[in-house]
């Protein structure tokens, strides 16, 4: 998997370098000297054209590694946290790369992405600035059964939906997963029959709805504080 841009890069290199291969670097001076010496057999100097080949067009800033990708956490570790998050049939990157951000930085203990086959790792990982590395992450097709086993584990399943409750004067159980739904379907209807409730952000004016990145952010951080 090849990651870019230099807080991704830099993040991968101070905290994961058993998972490291190798560095490309397309950019004078973008490696601090202190990593440069750490990496010297791994680091490799090359133009920018093949630096642009190996980012596939992206703003590179002159520093690109090839990494392992992480591991997938076991569900059974997921569902042993918390605060879990579950995103339903959600495929954009960039999306599920801010999502991951946002929930690894207020307290997120784990998130199931359902509905879909495979995900670009290095992408999420290029949008989350690094927080994929350390967010227990997983991919599973069955929602149902996810959802099951989060039930059996004691957690309430929260659902966001623009006719939920609102979420400002809530207060959520401790044990608790938010389920996002796509921007175009929401959440499938498969899946809102097994929740226990859903909740919404009250808009101060009429618009459709939040970008589902941004909703996110805001319902993870209320319920990440209030909890019973």
């Amino acid at each position: 998997m090849i990651v870019y841009g230099k807080q991704v890069v830099l993040h991968a290199l101070r905290h994961h370098p058993d998972e490291i291969e190798k560095i490309y670097i397309a950019k004078k001076g973008v490696l601090p000297q202190d990593l440069f010496e750490a990496y010297g057999d791994r680091i490799k100097f090359i133009e920018n054209r093949w630096a642009q080949q190996l980012s596939k067009g992206g703003n590179h800033q002159g520093l690109l590694a090839e990494m392992r990708e992480p591991e997938p956490a076991a569900l059974a570790e997921i569902k042993s946290g918390d605060f879990v998050l579950v995103l339903d049939t959600l495929t954009d990157a960039g999306n599920i790369g801010a999502i991951v951000r946002s929930a690894y930085a207020l307290g997120v203990d784990g998130i199931v992405a359902c509905g879909v086959g495979q995900l670009n790792a290095a992408a999420i990982m290029r949008t989350s600035a690094g927080a994929l590395m350390e967010m227990p992450f997983r991919v599973e097709r069955n929602i149902l059964d996810v959802l099951h086993e989060l039930s059996q584990a004691g957690h309430i399943l929260y659902g966001a939906s623009m006719e939920g409750e609102t979420i400002e004067e809530k207060i959520f159980a401790r044990r608790r997963t938010l389920v996002m739904g796509s921007e175009e379907k929401g959440i499938s209807k498969k899946a809102k029959s097994k929740l226990d409730e859903t909740i919404a952000i009250r808009m101060k004016r009429e618009f459709d709805s939040l970008n589902v990145s941004a909703a996110a952010a805001i319902l993870i951080h209320r319920m990440s504080y209030a909890i019973q």
